[in-house]
């Protein structure tokens, strides 16, 4: 009997050691859950990188240098008849387009100089029609072309006539309007205020085709070309570049300042405003189908230059051969003892977030404001 207890008393300890290898096995399987988390945990220690394809293209090798901002259109109008100020229906800042009136002066004082030079003129046609008759009479037989020239001419038509012109004229005058399609920058007079031919009453400004005057020094002239390419910023808007095309190249350089100048044409982008001064870089040549990355993603180390690639999730450090740069982007060559480009075109290249990693190190690339700024 002592020996039947004692063996069902082992066989309920081997018992119970079964199943808590069955829970043990049990908390096992749901083992997914705990991977899940390690996996969040890898995830957000990705290093933060931002990156940018490699591309193939022509390179633009450029000067830098800065220009005046200019428009193609600047009016200074003024009154070209005197009169009293009626209505200003435009202000500054307006955007007018050719055509609009932007000072009315009162046409009243017009009207009736056109019907007073109307009556003048039917006056004198009644004289010349006298003397036409007169003439038939006298003559038996129809005027002949000088005698109507005379007629006209004795019988004050042709005077009257031209004073007909003027007063019309004048009367659309009384309406200045903008000469071309702009801003309106500044009016100077106000309703009720009596005005003077001459005197200045507004102005506008074409905002959409403008010009750079650019400073070029003089060893730097023979590499501008018209018709090249050039690229536009301001310290109102640094990062916003507009574009535009050298028209041309002027003959005289300042002896003092050892410079000539250029002429750049633009297209206004809301930024550029006339009187401004602005960065301007000018191509000077054009090396074609060549291998780019972006300047900033180059780097050394030991000496030797290199980009980092994502592949894979990680940042894996490529050697390069540097060619030609224009600040923005830098030109790959082949390597010199293989003969190929390493990096290829459409390769993720770092650009930010890589001036400390290390080789295959893990990333994920994100938008240029999230990489984290280093601290002051």
């Amino acid at each position: 009997m002592r020996s039947i207890f004692t063996t069902a008393l082992l066989g309920g300890v081997f018992a119970a050691n079964a199943c808590s290898k069955g829970a043990a096995n049990d908390v096992g399987a749901a083992s997914p859950a705990v991977d899940s988390t390690i996996s969040a945990r890898d995830h957000a220690v990705l290093l933060p990188v931002s990156a940018t394809a490699a591309r193939d293209g022509d390179l633009v090798l450029t000067i830098n240098t800065t220009g005046l901002v200019r428009s193609d259109a600047e009016g200074a109008l003024k009154a070209e008849v005197g009169g009293t100020v009626i209505s200003v229906p435009s202000h500054p800042g307006d955007h007018v387009r050719a055509g609009a009136p932007l000072v009315v002066l009162d046409p009243r004082p017009f009207d009736l100089a056109v019907r007073e030079a109307q009556v003048g003129v039917d006056e004198a046609a009644l004289r010349y029609e006298e003397f036409i008759v007169m003439d038939s009479l006298a003559m038996r037989r129809s005027s002949s072309e000088s005698y109507r020239r005379v007629a006209n001419t004795r019988s004050g038509l042709a005077a009257a006539k031209v004073k007909l012109e003027r007063a019309q004229l004048d009367r659309e005058r009384a309406v200045i309007a903008a000469p071309f399609s702009g801003v309106v920058d500044r009016v100077t007079v106000a309703v009720g205020e009596r005005v003077s031919a001459g005197q200045e009453v507004t102005s506008v400004v074409d905002m959409d085709h403008l010009r750079i005057e650019a400073a070029v020094l003089e060893h730097d002239l023979p590499l501008i070309r018209v018709g090249g390419e050039a690229l536009i910023s301001s310290a109102a808007a640094p990062n916003h570049t507009a574009r535009g095309r050298v028209i041309a190249v002027l003959p005289l350089v300042d002896s003092a300042a050892r410079a000539g100048r250029a002429y750049v044409r633009t297209t206004g982008n809301g930024v550029l405003r006339p009187g401004m001064y602005a960065d301007v870089r000018l191509e000077t040549s054009r090396l074609t189908h060549r291998r780019l990355v972006p300047a900033k993603a180059v780097i050394e180390r030991d000496g030797r230059p290199l980009v980092f690639v994502v592949k894979d999730g990680r940042a894996l450090w490529t050697y390069i051969n540097p060619g030609r740069s224009n600040g923005r982007e830098t030109e790959v060559l082949p390597d010199s003892s293989t003969g190929q480009i390493p990096v290829n075109a459409g390769d993720q290249v770092i650009v930010e977030g890589h001036l400390t990693l290390t080789h295959d190190a893990p990333v994920r690339v994100v938008a240029p404001r999230e990489t984290p700024r280093a601290k002051p």
